[in-house]
């Protein structure tokens, strides 16, 4: 392949680059919260002021340290679900960037999952 010095570097239109506006920001985390029914999940908020709601099972958790969490970890949400004996749980972690929206769309995702049983 022959090198066309003529045209090195990077070239293109910003119409090629197809430039798109992101969400950014924290958000709103009440767009979050808001999506556990009383009845089906206990919140509780502690003297930190961080948020934690748990399923009345205690297999699902999510916690917002607006703070920050303890020891450092650039985390503002924190979300697991426990496994069971024949398959593993998970564990997301959202930095202190991560919009609201976009938290409260996995938090959506993961509850329209669950089922009772």
């Amino acid at each position: 392949m022959a090198l066309d010095a003529a045209h090195s570097g990077f070239a293109t239109t910003i119409a090629a680059l197809r430039i798109r506006s992101w969400k950014l920001g924290a958000g709103q985390p009440m767009e979050v919260i808001d999506q556990f029914s009383e009845p089906d999940f206990t919140h509780i908020v502690d003297d930190r002021g961080d948020v934690h709601v748990s399923s009345r099972d205690g297999r699902f958790y999510l916690g917002y340290f607006p703070n920050g969490r303890p020891g450092g970890a650039d985390e503002d949400w924190v979300i697991a679900v426990t496994g069971t004996a024949n398959v593993p749980g998970y564990r997301m972690a959202f930095g202190t960037d991560t919009p609201a929206e976009i938290v409260a769309g996995v938090v959506s995702r993961i509850l329209s999952t669950s089922r009772p049983l």
